[in-house]
């Protein structure tokens, strides 16, 4: 874990590292627990249209997906993990760290949910109205010799006027927007979350 934002270039720097020496056996794995100052990234998928604002640095990465915002409050969660080892199934990876996000999220009892056309983790919003849902966490994946990069995001407590500067992650139906714990109504600290992540990642993926 480190305390301090971390500029997102760097975190790209060591995540690229640490990934080749996992891969060729000289490393072992890491989940590394961070936040970035203000940015946006885009993904392999993301539309120009999509970035409405550029007010933040704009960073291109390999990981799939669309534009999407990583800031302060935010709880950045990189797992370089070896599939190879584990299980070489891209989707079966990405079935786990959807689920390893739902059951961070049920420590504080909220419910998370898959939606088969959005990427991420929604919460329903019938306060706001039928059908409106709000996403509180990312998923972007990258695979380099079987070995992950990037990972999650969780919503703890950002700014969330700092996602109107894109369309997040190609989603732009009014009914879905964006969430976090502390919006929600709860007052959770990141130290709470990285603890329940803690669990949450054993119970998936193990010790």
């Amino acid at each position: 874990m480190t305390d301090s934002p971390v500029a997102y270039q760097d975190a790209i720097d060591v995540m690229e590292t640490r990934a080749a020496d996992i891969a060729a056996g000289h490393a072992p794995e890491l989940v590394w627990l961070l936040e970035h100052p203000p940015l946006y990234t885009s993904g392999t998928s993301a539309k120009p249209a999509d970035l409405i604002d550029a007010r933040f640095p704009v960073f291109s990465t390999g990981r799939g997906g669309q534009f999407t915002y990583h800031g302060p409050g935010q709880r950045v969660v990189y797992l370089m993990l070896d599939l190879k080892r584990r299980r070489p199934d891209v989707r079966a990876y990405v079935a786990s760290l959807e689920q390893f996000t739902i059951r961070t999220l049920a420590a504080f009892n909220v419910r998370g949910e898959r939606r088969e056309d959005r990427v991420g983790v929604w919460v329903a919003r019938p306060d706001k109205g039928p059908s409106y849902e709000d996403k509180i966490a990312a998923i972007g994946v990258r695979l380099k010799r079987w070995v992950s990069l990037h990972g999650i995001s969780i919503n703890v407590e950002p700014d969330l006027t700092h996602f109107s500067g894109i369309v997040p992650c190609g989603v732009g139906d009014p009914r879905y927007g964006v969430t976090s714990l502390v919006d929600l109504g709860l007052p959770v600290t990141m130290a709470d979350v990285d603890v329940a992540l803690r669990q949450a990642f054993e119970d998936v993926f193990g010790a």
